[in-house]
């Protein structure tokens, strides 16, 4: 393409040569050099296209692999960042990143990239045939690019912190709408509605503000190169037209310049108008990978051997344990406790005590700051957090389905069951009932929201995919909070069954359901204030007794 207007000049120039002698009846046009000429020019342009298409599928391969690779790293990333990572961030930030703000690397990448590089190496070949032209004339070109690039310079940095803005604000209004339809119902039934709307209308009055404002900054760069470019266009054509009357160059010469600088300003204007796509690009590459650089939870040590689930009888102590969510705030004390194998242990406490923290750093969702965590006497960090892991059950209040049948989601405990083991853990739960009154039975599909069934369905599901791990403790966190009482004790009597010989955590506000615990743990303020069997408890008339007594009249 660079070539091409150097070589139809020459044609020109024979075309104008052979006028002249026939003018002057010394000879004629030299038809069949012109046509060989334009039959070069053709086959150049044919190359031209084939390579165009070679270049599209190879900038396609790249970007799309490029876009492959970030969604990779970004999934790893997801499982290695610290709990608290999250306690700081709204899930809707976070799926901005990964799909808004990598679409708009790729789409850059496979179609703004090659604009990008074709359009530099243009500016550069077309520079070098200016200059087997005229290198006068090319001064004239050139003069036009400082003030083409200063102004262009300008105009990206003045825009540039709006393109930031707008993606940060398009994470904010993302956020907000995933809460909200997240929540939809509270929502609706708190009326809600206008804060909502109120709020989303101040997400996107802010997106409209940068977007709008980086937008425009970037849209008077194209008219603005155009009149820089047609002055120097304008010096051109006088000076040329001199030169030509004056003989010292060929006219086939003057129209291979003039294109050529069409050529050299086209490019230059290309990349000033691709700018606002290169900058909510780097706007957008940069959100990812700050999110790619975020420190990652601490690593397993490297001493970390693995272990079997068989090699542990389920003893438990914490030694002098201290935690805090942030530096400032301390929310474990000076927690110490010894499990005994095969024990029922209930932590009871107010709101805020630290009660399902403790089974959080049991499970190493987060790294206490002070003290140990022992089980069978092997500090906890000296595991790996896999095989930490796999030692527990764990059943939250919280309940988690995901898209896909009811069978998959109970054999999400453990992968390889068989599906007659999937059912004998929904009966040994007290769900096979309810799961068979339903219309396809185990194969009946959980939607995005699994709505289609009740929320103490889903607390049953879930207790169900605990037993099917058979796992060597259990951590249940209001296990039975979502199901009615006739349930509640049905579930008592499988999790009764199924807690024999196993070490097992129950956390509970409603204290009838720990009465036979072995161990009963009372948190305040983030420590141990008692601990004891009920009856114990209640008779040495302390802090168990006033929680109790404040949930059940006995006056009465």
């Amino acid at each position: 393409m660079i070539a091409g207007p150097k070589i139809l000049g020459n044609a020109t120039s024979v075309l104008v040569s052979g006028l002249a002698a026939t003018a002057a009846g010394t000879g004629t046009v030299d038809f069949g050099r012109i046509s060989a000429i334009l039959m070069f020019v053709l086959a150049l342009y044919v190359i031209s296209t084939l390579f165009s298409y070679i270049q599209g599928f190879i900038m396609a391969n790249i970007s799309m692999k490029i876009t492959y690779d970030f969604r990779q790293r970004i999934s790893r990333k997801i499982n290695t960042l610290p709990f608290n990572y999250y306690d700081q961030t709204t899930h809707g930030d976070i799926l901005s990143r990964i799909t808004n703000d990598v679409d708009t690397v790729s789409q850059t990448l496979s179609q703004g990239l090659t604009q990008i590089i074709t359009s530099f190496t243009s500016i550069v070949g077309v520079l070098i045939m200016m200059l087997t032209i005229s290198w006068q004339l090319t001064l004239i070109a050139l003069l036009m690019v400082p003030f083409s690039m200063g102004l262009m310079v300008f105009i990206i940095k003045s825009s540039q912190k709006y393109f930031k803005q707008q993606q940060e604000y398009l994470g904010d209004m993302g956020g907000h709408v995933e809460e909200m339809y997240g929540g939809h119902t509270v929502m609706k039934a708190f009326n809600g509605e206008n804060d909502s709307i109120a709020k989303f209308d101040l997400h996107n009055k802010k997106l409209y503000g940068s977007a709008w404002k980086s937008q425009f900054l970037t849209s008077i760069i194209f008219p603005l190169m155009n009149i820089i470019g047609n002055l120097g266009y304008v010096g051109i054509c006088v000076a040329g037209g001199y030169m030509a009357s004056s003989g010292s160059i060929l006219i086939g010469d003057i129209q291979a310049f003039i294109q050529y600088v069409r050529s050299f300003n086209q490019p230059i204007t290309q990349i000033a108008n691709a700018s606002n796509v290169i900058q909510q690009t780097a706007a957008a590459a940069e959100r990812v990978f700050e999110f790619l650089d975020c420190p990652d939870e601490i690593p397993d040590g490297d001493d970390a051997a693995p272990v079997s689930p068989d090699q542990f009888t389920g003893m438990i102590e914490f030694k002098n344990v201290k935690f805090g969510y942030n530096p400032d705030t301390v929310v474990i004390n000076n927690f110490s406790a010894v499990i005994a194998p095969g024990q029922k242990v209930a932590i009871v406490g107010p709101t805020g005590a630290g009660k399902t923290t403790i089974v959080k750093l049991l499970m190493r969702f987060y790294e206490i700051d002070g003290g140990q965590i022992l089980i069978d006497g092997r500090d906890i960090k000296s595991m790996s957090r896999k095989d930490l892991r796999s030692l527990f059950g764990m059943v939250l209040q919280d309940t988690w389905l995901y898209n896909d049948t009811i069978m998959e989601n109970i054999r999400y405990g453990k992968r390889k069951a068989a599906d007659v083991d999937v059912v004998q853990a929904a009966k040994a739960a007290r769900a096979h009932h309810f799961i068979m009154t339903m219309p396809d039975g185990y194969r009946i599909v959980m939607n995005e929201e699994s709505d289609n069934i009740s929320q103490g369905q889903k607390q049953l599901l879930t207790i169900a995919r605990a037993i099917l791990t058979d796992p060597k403790m259990l951590i249940l966190d209001e296990a039975t909070s979502s199901v009615d009482t006739k349930t509640e004790i049905d579930i008592q009597k499988a999790m009764d069954s199924l807690m024999k010989g196993r070490t097992s955590f129950v956390i509970a506000h409603r204290l009838s359901t720990i009465r036979n615990a072995d161990l009963i743990l009372v948190m305040n303020g983030g420590d141990i204030v008692e601990q004891g069997r009920h009856d114990d408890l209640l008779k040495s008339g302390g802090f168990y007794a006033e929680l109790y007594n404040s949930q059940f009249d006995l006056s009465a």
